[in-house]
């Protein structure tokens, strides 16, 4: 019988010293809990990864989380005969294929490789557990919703007349996107709409804070716009899970423009969809909502401008023929007056040319009388300034003469003045700079060394407060014929003698 290796590690402390190889460990580990773990176990946990291989087997790492915390990790196995057939089951079950991030509950064995460590083996998947867990949430977002009174908040806001401005969140690439462009750019009757494309991941976790980004920013430029739409292509429950979740419904239901959801075929209507203010099934039934609503407010309007043209032409008729009328009573009572006002303007203009010409007459004599009198007093003027014109240029003639006399003899006196005192104010300064060139000379440091003084000098400064010396160094003396080298040897401050 083999020893296990709980009995092989007591034996080794009770004893002498055992060693083990480690397949020795392993093996031994493998055979207890081969012992223990015999049988099957239902294990609820997160599908993290898949780890697909060439060879068609799985390898997906289970976690478990709390608080968004992984509390627990193992490592699984699904070999390809397997997961052929858990993967078409789950696909019948739930419309789509497994994925990583599902919930789900797996019919395990538990086992232990000496090369690979402890690990499941999965047998099956409940594919109903998905789907319970996505009701189970869907409950509770909604029981949340209402509690808080905001699950109708959207659909009572009130759409634009026509909503032709749409912010669209939707991935670039999605047939439903592009069935809904298709839906809207075929239309018979031209109708145009604005579109702008928000890019967002629209399945699984990532989906929530990637859709609630996006609603972000069009809150940020709601004035652009009449509405939201979130558009996806088909998908089974699992797929639509995140749209159960409750801070993106609570984002749809709480969001300031009436919000459209298309996010694909399903048999349970998710909490997103409940809240939007109008869910369509697919993309092409919110496209064909759009065009509806165009038509609505267009076929009105049409109807309206035919009536509005109807009426103006009855209208412009009428009036027309009133014109007419008027215009024929116009013409005779206009051409009475004009009559009557050619034979007043005739008699008035008669009246007139006889009084134009008794006033010319008048103001012929007048003038001519004026004119008389203007050019005897211009002539009297003219003696006049002539006389005034002589007398100042007389004037004028005489203060130039004494103005240029004057100026000559002043020219005179300083032609006189520069010959006499220049010469003497060119001998005192050059008196002054022969004072000045002896007084340069005597102060020669080299005419001052003669007199029996030196220069100090330490590293080529003179000796001083800001260049001192201190003791054994060696200063240079300048005398008027020497330079002689010194060792200091002491150094005493004159305060201190």
């Amino acid at each position: 019988m083999k020893l296990s290796i709980l009995t092989y590690l007591y034996i080794s402390m009770s004893n002498e010293k055992q060693i083990f190889t480690l397949k020795q460990v392993a093996d031994s580990i493998q055979r207890t809990i081969q012992d223990r773990y015999n049988r099957l176990y239902w294990v609820q946990a997160e599908m993290h990864k898949l780890n697909y291989t060439n060879k068609g087997h799985c390898y997906p790492e289970l976690v478990q989380k709390e608080d968004g915390k992984t509390v627990a990790e193992m490592r699984g196995t699904i070999w390809k005969f397997q997961y052929d057939k858990i993967s078409k089951s789950f696909m019948q079950a739930v419309k789509e294929p497994l994925r990583d991030g599902l919930n789900l509950l797996f019919l395990v064995k538990i086992s232990f490789h000496t090369m690979y460590g402890m690990g499941l083996e999965i047998v099956d998947i409940d594919p109903t557990f998905a789907l319970g867990e996505l009701q189970k949430e869907r409950e509770e977002t909604l029981k949340r919703l209402t509690k808080e009174g905001i699950l109708n908040s959207n659909q009572q806001l009130k759409l634009a007349m026509l909503p032709q401005r749409i912010a669209i969140i939707s991935v670039e690439s999605s047939k439903g996107l592009s069935d809904f462009y298709k839906v809207i750019n075929s239309n018979p009757w031209k109708y145009k709409f604005f579109f702008h494309l928000f890019p967002a991941q629209l399945n699984g976790d990532m989906a929530i804070p990637s859709i609630q980004s996006q609603l972000n920013k069009i809150r940020k430029v709601v004035r652009h716009f009449d509405a939201v739409a979130i558009i996806r292509g088909g998908g089974g429950e699992i797929g639509l899970s995140c749209y159960n979740n409750y801070q993106l419904s609570k984002a749809i239901a709480t969001f300031p423009l009436p919000v459209f959801t298309g996010i694909g075929h399903s048999t349970n209507i998710t909490v997103s969809e409940m809240v939007a203010y109008r869910s369509a099934i697919t993309p092409t039934e919110l496209g064909e909502f759009l065009l509806q609503a165009f038509h609505d407010f267009s076929v009105p309007v049409q109807e309206a401008q035919k009536i509005i043209k109807t009426e103006a032409l009855a209208l412009i008729r009428e009036n027309q023929q009133s014109l007419g009328n008027e215009i024929r009573i116009f013409k005779n009572v206009s051409k009475q007056q004009l009559q009557r006002t050619n034979q007043l303007l005739i008699n008035n203009s008669k009246e007139l040319l006889s009084q134009i010409k008794y006033a010319f007459s008048d103001e012929k004599t007048e003038l001519t009388g004026f004119s008389e009198r203007l050019k005897s007093g211009f002539r009297s003027l003219k003696l006049i300034e002539n006389q005034k014109i002589k007398q100042h240029r007389e004037a004028l003639r005489k203060l130039s003469t004494g103005y240029l006399f004057q100026e000559r003899t002043n020219i005179d006196d300083n032609k006189y003045f520069i010959h006499q005192q220049v010469p003497k104010y060119f001998i005192r300064k050059m008196e002054n700079l022969v004072q000045l060139e002896t007084q340069v000379r005597w102060m020669d440091p080299q005419q001052i060394l003669k007199k029996g003084y030196s220069i100090s000098m330490y590293q080529g400064k003179v000796i001083s407060a800001k260049n001192p010396v201190e003791i054994g160094a060696e200063i240079e003396i300048w005398t008027s014929e020497k330079k002689i080298t010194s060792i200091v040897k002491n150094v005493k401050d004159k305060e201190n003698e």
